[in-house]
């Protein structure tokens, strides 16, 4: 009994750290919070207006790199964040399903919902269809429509592109095309078309890899794509000295602007937030860089604090719940299969498809990336607590009846002892694997090593992956290894073998 009390003891202390460190947590005056979606213009245009905006005095909290249209749009319209980068095109086709509007009922569609078409940059940049130069120079192809003559060409668009309403579904009914499309990464698709192994694949007309790349971008000869202006979104309630400071940037960015600043970042090692500086200096609206960017060392130990706190205090919780409800309802066999189908049953949901579905509940951040590390670490660890329980030899049971002891004493003093290998093994298969799940945190806000390794995948940029992949692996190893020392520390040497 002295083994397992030793366990409660660490897990409450470990409890205790956590809460400790979030109660202590500095409280400063409520930030501005800026957001992106994940591909480069978007991080470059979300960093000029969290500078601009630093610059003017205002304190910012970036949310950059948020999974994709909706995610960015929901956080917007819950208060999640307050401004993000967007587009007419994709505001009109793919989140308010209306593409006949025009100016003036986009911005009281907007109000509806409490958001404002807040800077108009001055820049479109709409889709268009990027072929292989080479490639296109054997067939002829010139328009989208020829690509109908062709339906064997490799093609892979990005995930978004293949679903969006003004993407790959209504371009292949508009110009009756037969190509048979993959997934891709954006940011992975033009060196794969460079490397010969694709032949096209979805492009933005201001990407920075176009004036550098052997590439052709085909003609919208039927007109399919809208007009993609872009702007700043943001809520109703932005402070107007925000407004006003943001202001400064109407129409201050042109087609040949914002490709030059997706090359720096694309082609020259330049980083966004180094690449919005440099042309908010150039255009004189401020004077020295606002965001200090941290070092690699900083960068990663920040990363790696909040990678911890977010799977440690989803497994203090989920162990919290799930070892009383899995030792309760362990006498009882069929309530203890509907346990297991439930928690089983919430594994099987997508975890990116998890965390989208909470932020209309629990919001941006830390919250939902919590809750779904906590709803994915309940099956391991309730599936071994009840294995190890119905593991123990019926015979030791009956014995323990027969000396008077109840079925509490029984639970307490023997079962659970003999099943605290197995319960330690399903705790240990949770943390490791809320160690690698909690990387997609990133698209919600939250943090953690995500971060390096979503940014390093879309500005191609292999040192940021590695700095966020090589401490999770290490975290993974070191939660290993700290398991083994518990479980050499707490359970009898006799029943470890």
């Amino acid at each position: 009994m002295r083994h397992f009390s030793l366990t409660v003891g660490l897990v409450l202390l470990a409890m205790g750290v956590a809460l400790a460190g979030a109660a202590n947590a500095p409280t400063a005056e409520q930030p501005l919070r800026i957001g992106s979606k994940t591909f480069s213009e978007s991080y470059i245009l979300g960093e000029v207006a969290a500078q601009l905006l630093e610059n003017s005095g205002f304190t910012v909290e970036r949310k950059l790199g948020l999974g994709g249209t909706l995610v960015a749009y929901e956080a917007l319209k819950l208060g999640a964040i307050d401004i993000y980068p967007e587009y007419t095109g994709t505001l009109t086709q793919a989140i308010l399903g209306k593409p006949g509007l025009d100016a003036a009922q986009l911005v009281a569609a907007l109000r509806a919902e409490k958001l404002e078409l807040q800077v108009f940059l001055g820049f479109d940049n709409s889709y268009a269809i990027a072929v292989s130069g080479p490639v296109a120079r054997a067939s002829g192809l010139r328009f989208i429509s020829d690509l109908g003559e062709h339906p064997g060409l490799r093609t892979a668009f990005s995930h978004e592109f293949l679903s969006r309403e003004d993407g790959w579904p209504a371009l292949r009914q508009a110009y009756q095309l037969g190509l048979q499309p993959t997934g891709i990464e954006h940011a992975l698709a033009y060196a794969a078309i460079e490397a010969g192994q694709l032949d096209i694949t979805d492009a933005y007309t201001t990407d920075g890899e176009l004036g550098v790349r052997d590439l052709l971008l085909l003609q919208d000869n039927r007109n399919f794509f809208p007009d993609y202006s872009a702007v700043l979104l943001a809520r109703s309630d932005l402070p107007p000295e925000a407004a006003q400071a943001l202001a400064r940037l109407n129409s201050l960015i042109d087609r040949d602007t914002m490709q030059s600043l997706n090359n720096a970042v694309a082609s020259k090692g330049m980083s966004p937030a180094a690449a919005a500086s440099t042309f908010l200096r150039e255009q004189g609206l401020i004077s020295a860089p606002a965001h200090v960017a941290r070092t690699r060392s900083e960068r990663v130990l920040g990363y790696t604090l909040t990678h911890l706190k977010l799977t440690g205090i989803a497994l203090l919780l989920a162990c919290a719940l799930a070892i009383p409800v899995a030792l309760l309802l362990s006498r009882f066999n069929r309530a203890a299969r509907a346990l297991l189908y439930v928690s089983g049953l919430i594994q099987t949901i997508p975890a990116l498809a998890l965390l989208a579905l909470l932020i209309p509940l629990v919001g941006l951040g830390e919250a939902p990336a919590i809750i779904a590390l906590f709803l994915y670490s309940l099956l391991p660890i309730i599936r071994n607590t009840l294995i190890g329980l119905f593991s123990v030899d019926p015979l030791l049971s009956q014995v323990a009846r027969g000396m008077g002891l109840t079925d509490l004493q029984r639970l307490w003093h023997i079962e659970l002892p003999l099943a605290m290998p197995t319960l330690l093994a399903g705790i240990k298969t949770a943390a490791i694997v809320s160690i690698g799940t909690a990387t997609l945190a990133a698209f919600v806000g939250a943090g953690g090593l995500g971060e390096p390794i979503i940014t390093g995948l879309n500005l191609n940029e292999n040192r940021l992956i590695l700095e966020g992949a090589l401490p999770a692996a290490a975290l993974a190893i070191a939660a290993e290894l700290i398991f083994e020392w518990i479980e050499r520390a707490v359970v009898p040497s006799h029943l470890l073998n």
